[in-house]
């Protein structure tokens, strides 16, 4: 394992992102995997020589848009598919309230469709989660990850702050078991729920059963490359998560961007994230 690097590069050199809509070179499918229909939407790369095929996994909310950008400014040296999962964009919902490990299982099954040849996972967030637990349960589907705002381990907590959830959780409980379903409810989940929960919809019991999950075991037994990417000011998942994951996984390698959250990774730091995609492949090379 090596120490988890602080990068910064001035943001007058990072370059200008790319709209969803200027994106008209993806093609779409749909997979029927694991009793579900995923959409999934194929970039060709423009290089022609042996590269590994990127697959591209988006966070909870967000659908493979978010990564479109990424991804069209990667084909010079590789073709990419970029994923809606099941519940997300253009993917129905699942059949059932699936783990992280189903939507693993899910992907793994489709992914055995493909061409033969190297492939990498990219995730962000929820993507991670699902990454983790696809290296692990089919360590053949996978031979590199890069992993964005890495979530699934619990955050580390002062005895204060665990006692102030504790406390939200049980009053919220106590209200909902007092409260029929309604306006009156909306009005609860509005109070006391995240964003994600409060828009979930029909995907709050796959939410509420994912975000519970605890990846330590799994994150050990991961034996690809992994480079962990975090933003130096992400509070959804702070880097200490990645100084764990990094930890846990044996061929781990950690980097801290300076001036990033959990989001405007994707967007503002997309300079950045190029180039440590660039080096990880060269890593695989």
């Amino acid at each position: 394992m090596l120490p988890a690097e602080i990068s910064a590069v001035p943001r007058a050199a990072q370059s200008a992102v790319q709209s969803p809509a200027q994106s008209s070179r993806a093609r779409r499918e749909t997979a029927h995997c694991g009793g579900a229909e995923m959409a999934v939407f194929h970039i060709d790369g423009e290089s022609g020589g042996p590269a590994p095929l990127l697959i591209w996994a988006h966070g909870w909310g967000h659908t493979h848009r978010a990564f479109l950008p990424l991804a069209e400014s990667a084909r010079r040296t590789a073709s990419s598919v970029l994923i809606d999962f099941p519940g997300f964009g253009a993917s129905p919902v699942p059949p059932a309230v699936w783990s992280t490990a189903d939507y693993a299982d899910a992907a793994a099954e489709w992914m055995a469709t493909l061409p033969a040849g190297p492939r990498v996972w990219i995730g962000h967030s929820f993507g991670c989660r699902v990454g983790l637990q696809l290296a692990a349960r089919h360590p053949e589907a996978v031979n590199g990850m890069m992993l964005i705002a890495a979530a699934g381990l619990p955050p580390h907590r002062s005895p204060a702050a665990r006692m102030r959830i504790a406390a939200r959780r049980w009053a919220f409980r106590i209200a909902r078991s007092l409260t029929p379903e309604g306006p009156a409810r909306d009005r609860l989940r509005a109070r006391f729920g995240s964003a994600d929960y409060r828009q979930a919809g029909a995907m709050r019991p796959i939410l509420v059963k994912t975000v519970s999950e605890n990846l330590t075991d799994i994150a050990r037994t991961v034996r690809c490359p992994v480079t962990l990417l975090y933003g130096e000011d992400d509070r959804e998942t702070p880097p200490e998560i990645g100084e764990r994951l990094q930890r846990l996984i044996p061929n781990a390698q950690l980097h801290v961007l300076r001036g990033f959250d959990h989001w405007n990774v994707l967007t503002e730091g997309q300079h950045q994230l190029t180039h440590r995609l660039s080096e990880f492949l060269e890593r695989l090379s």
